[in-house]
């Protein structure tokens, strides 16, 4: 079956009243009716979140992609949505925390409210309505009337106590909002998710969620109207990607590169391709780009490859990527090599840089110990002068030691002298933008990332007057100092975006290209 033709995008966004309305159990159950329908669902998040599309992903078969307009520009995300959603009958988008909850307590910013306008999508409020009647219709009618450009399309109510007490808020809200409520989901203490940390990835990866993912598509298929949610979603009008140029889509967290195209990984690929028809580093050498290799001035073919190689760890430990950035160094010119250290695997040979993604090293912190392969690795590549680039829990692995939360401690790599301590308190949560200190392969000094942190650890330094910090973040708190950078080495607790500076993409790899090129001439 299929709803959707080229130049519509059926799509709804699941947003809730406040964190734990539950939208995500609403999101995926919904996402798996759907597919036990035989439509094809494609997933997305909004906001700099990693296990929500880990969930979707593992409903749908297919990777879910994050839409945050704050930490990129709209057009981007607005490309992002329409590469992703083409040939798919229906895309499903989660929110976070509250519909108009984000960056900014006096504006859209950084919320799914954003989201819905930027990508003109029908939204399903999902309230919970536990102690409560006719009141829900004010919180329904609050919400519509806060942001009145907004579609709320419909209503799902959540924690009813009964078949009756639907029937009640279901009147009153569709009296006093005009819009439908096209379903209802009981009680149900069972259907609470499991907590967003720890060893869940490795769990979805097992099938242990399994027996959830069907619960609360049963749930949900018992008491909602499935045909009208298919009704609201291709209501949705004809998805276009609006004309924004670069500097006006953000001109304060997007910074100009290669003009109006690059704001989608297609204009930043043509954008970047220049360092590949023109000179490399090494000035006697030239590239020949229809032999893929580079020449002397003498036109002798050497043996020489021009594409880079980056090394991606990624198992259960190293499982958090924006899909952005892996497709944005591909675009620069990166091969990508995954491997993965929980296998027993070492730093792939033959490549030209590091990228050390965050996840779980703590749960796995004796496996990872345990792989000296993978530790000396990770200490030659540093002493090799290659580009190594590490964030949250991979920033936790180059330290000296990481102790877990039961008090074992555990060598690690040692490259950055600093010991790593979990703790039960969340250590710190936002957004951040990340303004480079100095200069190193990825930025030059004052240049700016836009990204997020969310940890459980913290990162104590040997000597706190020496730290060569790898950039001053922004947030909410203010300005601080974080994060690791000498050599050819950049590490720290934020999760960047590459899709909010593009031209770090284009950077990394150039550096990349010249750490091969200077292998090749020792050789």
């Amino acid at each position: 079956m299929t709803i959707s033709d080229r130049n519509t995008r059926p799509r709804l966004i699941i947003a809730g009243t406040g964190s734990g309305a539950g939208k995500t159990t609403v999101t995926l159950g919904l996402m798996r009716a759907l597919a036990q329908r035989g439509l094809s669902v494609q997933g997305f998040k909004c906001g700099p979140d990693y296990i929500d599309p880990t969930y979707h992903t593992a409903v749908t078969g297919r990777p879910s992609r994050n839409l945050d307009a704050w930490m990129t520009s709209p057009e981007y995300v607005r490309d992002t949505f329409e590469k992703a959603s083409s040939g798919h009958d229906i895309s499903i988008i989660e929110g976070v925390m509250g519909l108009y909850d984000g960056k900014d307590p006096l504006s859209n910013t950084g919320s799914t409210a954003e989201i819905a306008l930027v990508t003109q999508t029908p939204v399903i409020l999902v309230v919970d309505v536990r102690s409560m009647a006719r009141s829900a219709a004010a919180i329904v009618l609050g919400f519509q009337q806060l942001e009145p450009e907004l579609n709320i399309a419909g209503v799902i109510v959540n924690r009813c106590g009964s078949a009756g007490h639907h029937t009640i808020v279901k009147k009153a809200i569709e009296q006093m909002c005009g819009i439908p409520v096209v379903g209802w989901l009981k009680r149900d203490e069972d259907m609470s998710i499991p907590e967003r940390h720890l060893g869940l990835v490795p769990a979805i990866e097992r099938g242990e969620l399994e027996p959830l993912f069907q619960r609360a598509a049963d749930v949900l298929m018992e008491g909602t109207d499935l045909d009208l949610l298919l009704d609201l979603a291709a209501s949705a009008p004809p998805f276009k990607r609006q004309d924004v140029s670069f500097a006006e889509a953000n001109t304060d967290s997007v910074h100009s590169f290669g003009g109006p195209e690059a704001t989608t990984v297609e204009g930043i690929a043509h954008a970047i391709s220049t360092v590949y028809t023109s000179s490399p580093a090494d000035q006697d050498l030239q590239y020949d780009s229809h032999s893929n290799s580079v020449i002397n001035v003498n036109n002798r073919h050497v043996s020489y490859t021009v594409q880079p190689v980056i090394a991606v760890a990624r198992d259960a430990a190293f499982n958090f990527y924006y899909p952005d950035n892996l497709e944005l160094l591909e675009a620069a010119g990166a091969r990508l090599h995954y491997f993965s250290p929980l296998a027993g695997e070492g730093i792939p040979t033959d490549v030209d840089g590091i990228y050390l993604g965050g996840g779980f090293p703590e749960e796995f912190a004796a496996e990872i110990a345990g792989n000296q392969g993978f530790l000396k690795g990770l200490r030659q590549a540093a002493q090799s002068n290659m580009p190594l680039f590490a964030e949250c829990g991979g920033y936790m692995v180059l330290g000296e030691t990481l102790t877990d939360r039961e008090g074992a401690t555990f060598d690690m790599a040692g490259i950055i002298p600093a010991q790593v301590q979990m703790q039960k308190k969340r250590a710190a949560l936002g957004y951040r933008e990340a303004s480079s200190v100095r200069d190193s392969f990825l930025l030059k000094k004052g240049e700016v990332l836009r990204g997020h942190e969310f940890h459980y650890s913290t990162m104590t330094y040997r000597d706190e007057e020496t730290i060569p910090y790898a950039y001053e973040t922004k947030g909410l708190r203010g300005l601080k100092q974080e994060g690791y950078a000498a050599g050819n080495i950049v590490a720290g607790y934020t999760h960047v975006h590459l899709g909010s500076y593009p031209a770090a993409a284009r950077r990394w790899v150039e550096h990349c290209l010249a750490y091969r090129q200077e292998r090749y001439m020792q050789r």
